[in-house]
């Protein structure tokens, strides 16, 4: 669940934190008023978008006077947005933030998150603000120091201390950087963040800390009781992951061209892992679960085969609570549905599987049956490779 950079502003404003004053707008009709309320005609039009490099794409502009607020206002929202990340379809801008504008002595790195492998929040730091974090922790890796604050309790006047010299901040500069990292760091937990980065914390012309821009991710799992925020629960997901998600199915769309419907996500990763095995990738991940019913099986097939770069696809059921013959119907129907133009290898194991092996025997359809999980990667792996 992402959140827009005005949105994750006014949560900081709320939590205390220094964040510099802006205005978002949606029409550039809303722009005066805007910059009324703020009290001044010069600073920064953001466009809104869940993405980085916005700058290096023209989806940032400085303004001098409101008529430049307004021009660039009208520019940015409604265009398309192409940033590394959105890829060459881009995004579209629908909101632009309208932010006083910050004199900036230095920028540095400020990032709260999860370290899975210590299951301990981590608290990253580096005086290379304003730069792809990624890029600094590989060509310059010392330039990045982790704290980690022990759970449930405040961040000890000591880590504080320990981050500040890191960042080369003294005085006053340090007593309120110690009061920026527990603000985060309370913020990050009471909004079950998964990302709260600061990217730059920067120092201004009056050796003021500010907090200039922000990515802030919420769990997805917590979804359900952040929705005040604001945040899209869809934001960065492929169309299909969304639609796949209306009927219960947990989907993810990767790169590979061997589509995949199992069920259970135990079973899943074992069956990508077994495509790979044998020299080919999957191209998606996809759990339709226990409890699925014939039409979310037969939707689950229509997400797969919409991927165009799917050249085979192998179903690996081992039937519990969802019995055999339930998917193999839905799969039937599907395949007649929608008129399969690709390789189809089944493999059905568990409760009713001789009444689903029956189902799939009298479709009239060209199916290859597999099996055991091993048989069936293998078979569909090599469907593919022949068509190379």
């Amino acid at each position: 669940m992402k959140l827009h950079e005005y949105q994750a502003k006014a949560l900081l404003r709320q939590a205390g934190l220094p964040v510099p004053r802006g205005e978002v707008v949606f029409t550039a009709e809303e722009v005066p008023a805007a910059l009324v309320k703020m009290g001044t005609n010069s600073g920064v039009a953001k466009a809104q978008a869940y993405t980085g490099g916005r700058g290096k794409a023209g989806g940032i502009k400085l303004y001098k006077s409101a008529d430049e607020a307004l021009t660039y206002s009208k520019q940015l929202i409604g265009m398309t947005l192409v940033t590394k990340q959105t890829g060459p379809d881009g995004v579209k801008i629908e909101a632009v933030l309208l932010e006083e504008a910050s004199v900036i002595k230095r920028e540095l790195y400020v990032a709260v998150t999860l370290d899975r492998a210590r299951a301990n929040i981590v608290l990253i730091l580096s005086p290379e603000g304003g730069m792809d974090i990624e890029e600094v922790a590989d060509k310059t890796p010392e330039r990045i120091k982790k704290l980690y604050p022990a759970w449930g309790r405040n961040i000890d006047a000591s880590m504080a201390a320990e981050g500040a010299k890191f960042l080369g901040l003294e005085g006053e500069q340090a007593k309120s950087f110690a009061d920026i990292l527990e603000k985060l760091y309370r913020l990050y937990q009471a909004k079950d963040c998964s990302l709260l980065e600061i990217n730059p914390l920067v120092v201004n012309d009056k050796g003021g800390l500010s907090l200039l821009d922000c990515k802030f991710d919420i769990d997805d799992n917590a979804a359900y009781r952040q929705k005040d925020t604001g945040g899209d629960e869809n934001a960065g997901k492929d169309p299909s992951e969304v639609e796949a998600a209306k009927y219960g199915l947990s989907y993810i769309k990767l790169d590979g061209d061997i589509g995949c419907m199992v069920n259970g996500a135990g079973l899943a990763m074992a069956t990508m892992d077994t495509i790979a095995h044998f020299g080919a990738t999957p191209a998606n991940f996809l759990d339709v679960g226990g409890s699925a019913s014939e039409e979310a099986v037969t939707k689950a097939f229509e997400i797969i085969t919409s991927d165009k770069n799917v050249k085979a696809i192998l179903v690996n059921i081992f039937g519990g609570i969802m019995p055999c013959d339930r998917i193999a119907r839905g799969v039937v129907g599907a395949v007649k549905s929608t008129g399969l133009k690709v390789p189809l290898v089944v493999r059905l194991e568990g409760t009713n599987v001789k009444e689903g092996k029956e189902v799939i025997e009298t479709s009239g359809l060209a199916l290859t049956s597999a099996t055991d999980l091993e048989d069936g990667a293998r078979k569909v792996a090599e469907l593919v490779k022949g068509m190379k």
